[in-house]
């Protein structure tokens, strides 16, 4: 045989072993993509065990907050997708979760009182307080 057969067999060779290397990662991708596929996003496994108010705790924290609460919402959408987390999630726990580690999400308080059978705001007692007091001083 001659030296430019036994270079042309070394790259056939060489070739044949790029094109095997190249198949097999393909594979591989394509198994990480599928197991990627089968699990829905973990923000949707969150957003299922949410109970009373969880939902507009996680919609204010992802507004303040949006990077940190992604972290956040991976891991825990992970322990539940794993089955280490198999509670309802209300809003005071999980506003509990983000004040644990650091994250201060602020919310929108109010009080109500019951007036006449209805459920009236504070701040609309009180300014209708100041109403009545206004017109009986005039």
């Amino acid at each position: 045989m001659s030296d430019e057969d036994k270079e042309l067999e070394a790259l056939k060779a060489r070739r044949l072993a790029e094109m095997k290397k190249n198949v097999f990662s393909q594979l591989q991708k394509e198994q990480t993509t599928q197991k990627k596929q089968e699990r829905p996003p973990y923000r949707d496994i969150v957003i299922s065990k949410l109970g009373y108010r969880g939902m507009e705790v996680l919609q204010n924290a992802e507004s303040q907050y949006p990077n940190e609460t992604k972290m956040i919402i991976e891991k825990l959408g992970e322990l539940i997708y794993t089955g280490e987390i198999n509670e309802e999630i209300d809003g005071g726990k999980l506003l509990a979760l983000f004040r644990s580690v650091g994250i201060h999400v602020r919310m929108e308080t109010k009080i109500n009182i019951e007036q006449d059978g209805k459920f009236v705001s504070l701040s609309d007692k009180l300014s209708s307080k100041e109403k009545e007091d206004d017109s009986s001083n005039i």
